[in-house]
């Protein structure tokens, strides 16, 4: 009896792996952009149906449900990345090459004023109860803050080291990966300051970052191929599960508890979740080489990753590989 019982559990065990091993994410269509230059960060207001496009120079509008451009917002050299703001009826580009932010309205896509900022902006960030931008400065290893109703900084934070991507929480602070020391930077937004930081260490070089709100839980994806899951209160990691190669992007689905990283490296998606305590790998989804970012449609629970098609592979003295001209596109995955 204990054999057959012990059978019984096993081949249980395995249905129930099977059936959590898949998710029923894949690749559901793909939008075609086109244009030359490269991408960062998209943006998704789902309640409005837009999704924003950094690409090189402008940032590309899309209508995801049609599945075509339905507006272009020029001048934005070097973008990296896109904030709306409903309330105010405004949206935030940042400008790498720009070292500036360019303010537009949401209705009519035209450019309201631009605001310098410190050197190569790369993430930016609205916070609601302060109602302030936070741009994170690349190369002057700050933050610029800017009151986003008047457009006027109101401030300039030293991050110690090379800001990547952020996140706001609903109490005042913000929260953002340094690649170069592996840590996570919390900024009192109201001060505005740097309250703590502390190590994510082992993981390497973090980029993307996304937040659990509610749990308090922050998602780092990291350059050796790790996801460092921190709790920002206690400023420590509690979990590192093994993501794809080549990250740079990463979302938390509340409905779900997905948390989905964007592997450029190897063209995959990894799939995440928090199951009895215990943060598992779900799947890794495959997407295509070089769909390093990603946003969330919270609507329909689709994401969205911007890629190219790739070129011949990089010859000596190149760091990276090329696309084909006029392939950008838009992954949609789904189920």
């Amino acid at each position: 009896m204990r054999k057959i019982a012990t059978l019984s559990l096993l081949v249980a065990a395995a249905a129930f792996a099977a059936f959590a091993a898949s998710t029923g994410y894949h690749v559901v269509k793909e939008i075609k952009i086109g244009g030359e230059g490269g991408w960062d960060y998209p943006e998704m207001d789902s309640a409005a149906r837009r999704l924003y496009l950094s690409h090189a120079t402008h940032v590309v509008v899309v209508d995801p449900d049609a599945g075509k451009v339905v507006a272009d917002i020029p001048d934005t050299p070097g973008v990296h990345g896109i904030q709306t703001v409903p309330s105010l009826n405004r949206g935030f580009i940042s400008n790498g090459r720009g070292n500036n932010v360019t303010i537009f309205d949401l209705k009519t896509m035209k450019t309201i004023s631009q605001v310098p900022t410190g050197e190569n902006p790369d993430s930016i960030r609205y916070e609601p109860k302060t109602g302030r931008i936070f741009t994170f400065n690349g190369r002057s290893n700050n933050s610029t803050a800017i009151d986003a109703k008047t457009g006027m900084v109101v401030g300039t934070i030293p991050m110690g080291g090379k800001p990547e991507f952020s996140q706001a929480d609903d109490r005042g602070h913000v929260f953002v990966n340094i690649e170069d020391t592996s840590e996570v930077v919390d900024i009192d937004a109201a001060k505005p300051a740097v309250a703590k930081r502390y190590s994510i260490k082992p993981c390497d070089g973090p980029s993307g970052l996304a937040m659990d709100i509610k749990n308090r839980r922050l998602f780092s994806v990291c350059g050796n191929r790790l996801m460092a899951i921190s709790d920002p209160d206690a400023g420590k990691v509690i979990a590192t599960p093994a993501i794809g190669a080549g990250p740079d992007g990463v979302v938390f689905d509340a409905s779900n508890g997905y948390v989905m990283s964007s592997n450029g490296g190897d063209g995959t998606m990894t799939i995440v979740k928090e199951n009895a305590g215990k943060w598992e790998v779900l799947e890794n989804v495959a997407t295509a080489r070089g769909a390093r970012t990603i946003a969330l449609d919270s609507k329909t629970h689709n994401v969205y990753l911007p890629t190219a098609v790739p070129g011949p592979p990089p010859t000596a003295g190149q760091r990276r590989g090329t696309f084909l001209p006029d392939s950008f596109k838009v992954i949609v995955v789904g189920k």
